[in-house]
Parts: structure tokens; C-alpha cells; sequence
């Protein structure tokens, strides 16, 4: 059996090309407005919106597809007497990108899914955790944008995310203007 795993391990890395195997990491940093949604049950249901600010980063495989993490604030709402309501979110997924010009320049569209923690906390004085309550769900974007060289683009994001506790359901779609810089 370990022969068997080792033989087609050697056949995968074989089939990959030297262009494929020299990535390129990535950052990214993202702003703009989270539309929030919640629920809780069929009788209360409550909507706001905020500022988001997300960063992240990953590593393109190739010129179309990567793996990417993210960590941001998608609302904050000050409730007086020194408390703080955020949601933040942590997650991990994969992108693809699809170029329209040469040479992985020129307008692009692209989607990305993965799986995002979203965190509801009650801060006290700007940094004390007073509660926090925990879900993980699967999230999912759309892209359009520019990439100017192989080293740099902008683009236009939608995403969206869920979160559930304890019968609370939240729904956060954010729409963000991103940069993203490329390394080799």
C-alpha cells in the first residue's frame, strides 16, 4: 500500500510543470460595507450596516487558481458605558481568476469559497472580551477587477457569510474594494 501511495505521489508531482510549482504569495487588503441580517425565529428580524475591513493573503498555485486566508471586522457597534459589539471573521478557502488580456493582465472575474469562522464578541474598554459567541460556515464570493502587472491588481468583491448560535441567525454580505500585491 505505502508503495502504491508513494508511485502515484511521484506521478502527481511528475505531471506538474516548473511554471506551475513557482507560485507567487499574495496580500490583499479589503474595504467597504457589510449589509448585516438577523434573525431569531419568525418573530425578530433586524438589519444594520458597517464598515469592513478585511486582510488576508495566500498563495497563487497558478495564474488562475490559489489558496487564501482572511481575518477582518465586519461591524462594530458601540453600545455605551464602555462596551463594544463586533463580529469579526477568520477563514480559509480557495480562488480561482479568469484573464482577459495577455500574460495574466487586464480585466479579470474570479470566485472564491472556503469555510469562515464568524465571531460575535462584547468588548469591554476597547479590549476586554467580555462574551463571545462562535460559528463556522461556509462562505462564497464573486470578483471582478484589473490586474495592472503579474505584481498588482484591484478589484471589486462581494462575499457572503453565515453565522448561527443558539437559534440567532446572522447573514453578512459585504461588498469591498480590494488591493493586492503578489511576490516572486
Amino acid at each position: 500500500m505505502k508503495n502504491i501511495l508513494a508511485l502515484a505521489a511521484a506521478l502527481a508531482l511528475g505531471t506538474l510543470s516548473t511554471e506551475a510549482l513557482a507560485g507567487q504569495p499574495f496580500v490583499r487588503a479589503e474595504a467597504g460595507n457589510s449589509d448585516i441580517e438577523v434573525s431569531y425565529g419568525r418573530y425578530f428580524r433586524g438589519s444594520d450596516h458597517d464598515t469592513a475591513l478585511l486582510v488576508g493573503g495566500g498563495y497563487w498555485f497558478t495564474p488562475n487558481l490559489a489558496v487564501e486566508g482572511h481575518v477582518g471586522s465586519l461591524y462594530t457597534e458601540y453600545l455605551g458605558c464602555d462596551y463594544d459589539l463586533d463580529l469579526v471573521t477568520v477563514g480559509a478557502g480557495i480562488v480561482a481568476k479568469k484573464h482577459f488580456g495577455p500574460q495574466e493582465t487586464d480585466f479579470f472575474v474570479g470566485a472564491r469559497a472556503g469555510v469562515a469562522r464568524v465571531t460575535l464578541q462584547l468588548r469591554e474598554d476597547r479590549f476586554d472580551i467580555v462574551d463571545d459567541e462562535s460559528s463556522t460556515k461556509p462562505y462564497y464570493g464573486i470578483s471582478a477587477g484589473y490586474d495592472f502587472s503579474r505584481r498588482w491588481g484591484l478589484g471589486l468583491n462581494y462575499d457572503r457569510r453565515r453565522a448561527e448560535s443558539n437559534g440567532v441567525n446572522v447573514d453578512v454580505d459585504t461588498i469591498t474594494f480590494a488591493g493586492e500585491i503578489r511576490f516572486r
